[in-house]
């Protein structure tokens, strides 16, 4: 196993999506913190034509800060858009973000799930970056067909993953509090969807915990499906991205699972909302390392 920096630490400290400038400022970070990995997202179409325009320059930033992505994270909402012309136009950017991974030297990327088509009312979820502990109210608009959304929703989850093996990466996504794949049991009738060795979990505690999830039962669950790790902790009653170790999560238990079914992938450090954010990812960074 070894750690990685994920992109929350830009975002945090830069904005969401970070400007062009403060990616390079963040990636400079993270290789002075002491990591070798790191994942990168492409938050917008604006911030991937930026990061495109940028790509020789950023790697070259990447090559001497002696720090690489291990991770892609093209995040369009529209591939489950209803509007055929805004989830086509989601796809190709998807694909150039595929494309970008490969230029990048990454060999996976990953997509969220976002929240399903129903009405919220007052705050939405994920709309900016991540705040926690919200209390969130819907109503759910008479149209509004379960079934036919979840078919209509892992067949474009099909297609997102033959764009990734179409560019030689892996494809993943990660359980996230409130969208459509938000625990492990639905990422489990998600596999049998796709059906692809391809295609597999990230396992982000920090959620799963907020879900109440016993985190070693859900790793006896996805086994080998698991293909990277976010790690961050908190008390199960938000989402709250702490750094390891200052909530309540079994890391012994935790890291005994992931060893059971042979992990050794990237345990990215998942840490957002602090007051002093490069302290608690150096928090983090000394607490994991003696699971690895």
């Amino acid at each position: 196993m070894e750690l990685s920096c994920c992109w929350l630490y830009a975002i945090f400290k830069y904005g969401f999506p970070p400007a062009i400038k403060d990616v390079f400022k963040a990636v400079e970070e993270i290789s002075q913190m002491g990591y070798k990995n790191f994942e990168l997202e492409a938050i917008n179409e604006k911030n991937l034509r930026e990061l495109l325009e940028n790509k020789k320059a950023l790697k070259d930033t990447m090559d001497n800060s002696g720090v690489k992505v291990i991770n892609f994270c093209p995040l369009f909402r529209d591939v489950f858009s209803p509007n055929e012309k805004a989830r086509e136009k989601a796809f190709k950017l998807t694909e150039k973000s595929a494309e970008l991974a490969s230029y990048f030297g990454s060999n996976m990327i990953q997509t969220d799930t976002f929240t399903p088509p129903i009405e919220f009312i007052g705050e939405v979820p994920y709309k900016e970056a991540i705040k926690y502990g919200r209390q969130i109210k819907v109503e759910i608009p008479k149209s509004f067909n379960w079934q036919k959304y979840w078919k209509f929703f892992s067949g474009n989850v099909k297609r997102l993953n033959e764009i990734a093996k179409d560019n030689s990466l892996k494809f993943c996504v990660e359980p996230r509090v409130g969208e459509v794949i938000n625990n492990t049991d639905s990422l489990l009738r998600l596999f049998d969807e796709v059906n692809d060795d391809n295609f597999g979990a990230i396992l982000d505690t920090a959620h799963l915990h907020a879900q109440k999830e016993i985190i070693p039962l859900s790793i006896e669950k996805l086994g080998k499906k698991i293909f990277y790790v976010h790690a961050a902790d908190n008390d199960s009653r938000t989402n709250e991205h702490l750094a390891p170790g200052k909530g309540t999560i079994d890391w012994d238990a935790t890291f005994k699972g992931l060893r059971k079914f042979g992990f050794n992938g990237y345990v990215a450090i998942d840490v957002g909302v602090a007051e002093n954010l490069i302290e608690e990812y150096n928090i983090s960074k000394k607490f994991l390392e003696k699971y690895l």
